[in-house]
C-alpha cells in the first residue's frame, strides 16, 4: 500500500530536516544556516522537493544530491565559489563525490530523518 503524505507532513519533515542539519553546520562552525522559521522561500521549497523526492524513492545520498542539483539548475544556480541565493550560485553545485566527506555527511543526515519518518509510519 503507498502511503500519501499531505503537504503538511512533508513540510513537517522538511523543516526537521532542515533543524539537523542546521545544527550539524553549527557544530562544525557553520552558523550560517537560519532556523526554519526564518529561511527564506527558495530555501524551504528546496527542502520540500528534498523530502518529496526522498519519499517518492529510496534514493541514496548521492542520489538525492543529484535530484537536487537537477532542481537547482532549473531554477538557474550554478556552480560558485560562495553560496550566494542573489547570484543564485552554489559551492555544492558539483557531483557528490567531489563534495568534501562533512558536505556528503548532510546528505546522508538529511535521508535518515525522511527514513526515520517513513519507518514510523509502516
Amino acid at each position: 500500500m503507498k502511503v500519501i503524505y499531505t503537504n503538511a507532513v512533508v513540510t513537517m519533515i522538511a523543516g526537521i530536516a532542515h533543524s539537523v542539519n542546521r545544527t550539524y553546520c553549527q557544530s562544525l562552525g557553520d552558523n550560517s544556516q537560519p532556523t526554519w522559521a526564518d529561511a527564506p522561500e527558495w530555501q524551504r521549497k528546496s527542502a520540500i522537493a528534498s523530502v518529496r523526492a526522498h519519499l517518492a524513492d529510496d534514493l541514496t545520498p548521492a542520489q538525492a544530491h543529484e535530484v537536487w542539483m537537477k532542481h537547482k539548475e532549473s531554477e538557474g544556480w550554478t556552480y560558485g565559489p560562495e553560496k550566494n541565493s542573489e547570484l543564485k550560485t552554489h559551492t555544492c553545485m558539483v557531483p557528490f563525490d567531489q563534495l568534501p566527506v562533512e558536505l556528503q555527511v548532510k546528505d546522508a543526515l538529511f535521508k535518515s530523518v525522511v527514513d526515520g519518518y517513513k519507518q514510523s509510519k509502516n
